[in-house]
């Protein structure tokens, strides 16, 4: 299990190095958390940990973005906030990006429940103050 509170943005590169060094073989990531509680903000500086540097924004209407890391690797970043039924996820070729070994970072993960493979980790973040969040992640 991972843990950590951050008061700070300037916290974040720091928070993500730690998270990935906890994760060192996973690639399926689903992110749990209310609407502004930072899950955007937590993968870009995933994102920016693992030497991408394209830009990170948040996929709500494309559903998902690619970005390049070193090398021929990718990360795959989901936003399911918008899927009406797990049927458009599926419509995407979802089950090719979890199985493509590459990073898969998922917003809103319960939209699509049933169709999250059993491996994965559970990433939630919770918003304690205007400035504080505690993120906790674990196996599934």
């Amino acid at each position: 299990m991972f843990s950590i509170t951050i008061d700070s943005t300037d916290q974040l590169a720091e928070a993500a190095t730690k998270f990935l060094e906890a994760f060192p073989h996973d690639r399926i990531f689903a992110f749990y958390g209310k609407m502004g509680a930072g899950k955007t903000t937590f993968i870009k500086a995933l994102c920016r940990s693992m030497g991408s540097t394209d830009n990170i924004t948040s996929p709500t209407f494309a559903l998902v973005n690619e970005y390049n890391m070193a090398g021929a690797s990718k990360i795959y970043h989901f936003d399911f906030y918008r899927v009406r039924n797990p049927e458009e996820a599926l419509d995407i070729g979802l089950d090719e990006y979890l199985y493509s070994e590459q990073y898969c970072f998922m917003e809103w993960p319960e939209k699509i429940e049933s169709l999250l493979p059993e491996d994965l980790v559970e990433v939630h973040i919770e918003e304690q103050t205007r400035s504080l969040r505690h993120i906790k992640a674990f196996h599934r």
